[in-house]
């Protein structure tokens, strides 16, 4: 039998290895930051009295007239807010005259966990605007709850857009769109007017220039900025008096459910802390504020979300803010056969 040739691996420079002109993720037009020598220590992780595991990142803490009075590593560094933009998008929904209300806004504003409710929900803001999930363009997924991607099985349904955690945002962006009179065909386009709103928006509120667009795991635009603008943000939102900023925060406080779900972070910190606004994001994002103007901000560089709950309340408290009502996130158990042998514990707060 005759041996199959041998082909040599392609060496620097070789043709085939050059990137595709129309590809849009080429190596050259990859975004890189100029890494931060300024990472701060911001937790750390026990394991039987052993610190195992240490997060790097970036925190900034504004005071109520929104002065920022705690900055741990480079604030000043441009993040991608992933979820935690999701406020902002709704409220880009409602300027362009999506009519939603109450907990279809909270949806709207949320990264929710499938539940059945959840679903109901989305199909409610869909329907409102004549349209069916085939019009949603966030992928399909399984939930993120347990219990209900259990009973989904029991039932033998399949994945569904519907079920994705975005998929209240995408529902209430088809939504403004029917309102508008826009096209619901490419509204995910960066050009499409409604992308348009949300990017002036978050510009708006963050007091800042967006510096990339970048695409969202579900398939929307999302814009980077500061982190110090990010917090800016999010407590323009929080300290709304009227107009659709007030609709959003009102709603996320109302209807957390909607926000996240049951036993899910962003949920029970609002349930636990009424009047505080909080929305995690993907790659170790979180903000956090309060109706008086607290707010927070924080980026783990590795991407882990495990402390960044707690990071935020510890912030919180620093500021002043009450927070013993959620106690139980203030710190991540680290568990070993089956019981807590450990903990995440914040390290880097000033006191």
């Amino acid at each position: 039998m005759t041996a199959p040739p041998v082909t040599a691996p392609p060496v620097l420079g070789d043709p085939s290895e050059c990137p595709d002109p129309e590809d849009p993720m080429r190596q050259e037009d990859t975004v890189r930051p100029e890494p931060s020598t300024r990472y701060a220590e911001l937790a750390e992780v026990v394991r039987s009295g052993f610190v195992e595991s240490r997060h790097f990142g970036s925190l900034v803490a504004l005071a109520p007239d929104g002065r920022p009075v705690i900055e741990l590593g480079d604030p000043n560094e441009p993040v991608i807010p992933r979820s935690s933009a999701k406020p902002f998008q709704a409220l880009a929904c409602l300027r362009a005259g999506a009519p939603l209300v109450g907990a279809h806004v909270a949806i709207a504003a949320g990264s929710h966990t499938g539940q059945d409710f959840h679903v109901h929900a989305v199909g409610e803001i869909l329907a409102a605007a004549g349209l069916t999930g085939d019009a949603l363009r966030c992928p399909p997924s399984r939930p993120e709850d347990e219990a209900a991607y259990r009973a989904m099985i029991g039932r033998g349904e399949a994945d569904s857009r519907e079920r994705m955690n975005c998929s209240g945002k995408h529902a209430a962006m088809l939504a403004a769109c029917v309102a508008a009179g826009w096209p619901t065909d490419g509204y995910l386009d960066p050009a499409h007017p409604l992308q348009v709103l949300v990017r002036e928006g978050i510009e708006e509120s963050a007091g800042e220039s967006t510096v990339h667009t970048a695409v969202d795991g579900c398939g929307a635009p999302v814009f980077a900025m500061t982190l110090t603008g990010l917090a800016r943000g999010v407590r323009a939102l929080a300290t709304s008096s009227d107009g659709p900023g007030r609709t959003v925060a009102d709603a996320m406080r109302e209807h957390p459910r909607y926000v996240g779900g049951d036993g899910q972070a962003n949920t029970e910190v609002m349930r636990l802390l009424p009047g505080v606004v909080v929305k995690g994001g993907a790659e170790g994002v979180f903000v956090a504020a309060t109706t008086a103007g607290h707010a927070v901000a924080v980026k783990v560089i590795d991407g882990s979300p495990r402390a960044t709950t707690a990071l935020a309340l510890a912030a919180l408290r620093t500021l002043g803010v009450d927070t013993a009502a959620a106690h139980e996130w203030a710190s991540v158990p680290v568990p070993g056969g089956g019981l807590p042998v450990g903990e995440v514990r914040v390290t880097a707060m000033p006191t």
